[in-house]
């Protein structure tokens, strides 16, 4: 019996979820949280997304098994109330030679460095993460390691708002794949906004990639 807790855990990482099926698992469990969450579904850049051909939308966190969330930093211990209070929205093109993404998220006023000032450690996590989910699909095995990642902060991040992650990949050679990326602040209308900060980054499949668990893989 006591592996049996082991076992669900590891066949939730080896059938994890359809990208549609994520979109599924969320419920809020807050008014707040339901608000949020109402507001990156219906906004004018989600509509526009979800209606080009190519474009498959996810809420990637969702693919990490339940009772793992707790140990991972943007799944779990960053997620809830008044910090990342809903999963982000993904609408990536990961059929194209060169992949891309675009991820919508609430950043609560728990997350600060400053404060009312988004820390800008967490503002590299969330690139690192961002340019990896972009990028993997071009991997042989889609899945990889952060060899370098290079960051250029550009205004403070006000708590409190909606932002906007956009990755695109830029050159696969092999097991090294490169990226580039920014985080915006998200506005009422689908446009531009002002960008809080840039990154470029370097990733590198391992050599037993075939091995490792696919949080992150379409299906």
């Amino acid at each position: 019996m006591a592996a049996a807790p082991v076992a669900e855990q590891l066949n939730g990482f080896v059938r994890p979820p359809t990208d549609a099926e994520t979109l599924t698992l969320y419920v809020p469990q807050t008014d707040r949280a339901a608000e949020i969450n109402d507001h990156i579904v219906s906004h004018p850049l989600s509509v526009r997304l979800r209606s080009q051909e190519g474009v498959t939308e996810s809420r990637p966190h969702m693919k990490i098994p339940e009772k793992m969330r707790q140990y991972n930093l943007t799944g779990g211990t960053l997620m809830g109330e008044n910090k990342i209070e809903v999963p982000p929205l993904s609408f990536s093109r990961t059929e194209d030679e060169l992949p891309t993404l675009t991820q919508l998220s609430y950043l609560g006023p728990s997350l600060c460095g400053h404060p009312g000032i988004i820390h800008g450690g967490l503002l590299a996590t969330l690139l690192d993460e961002g340019l990896a989910r972009a990028c993997f699909p071009a991997l042989p095995n889609k899945v990889g390691v952060t060899a370098s990642l290079k960051i250029d902060y550009r205004v403070p991040c006000p708590a409190d708002r909606y932002i906007v992650l956009k990755a695109e990949t830029t050159k696969v050679e092999g097991r090294k794949v490169w990226v580039k990326g920014w985080i915006e602040l998200l506005g009422d209308e689908d446009g531009d906004g002002t960008k809080v900060v840039e990154a470029e980054a370097l990733f590198i499949e391992p050599k037993g990639a075939k091995n490792m668990a696919r949080i992150y893989s379409s299906q």
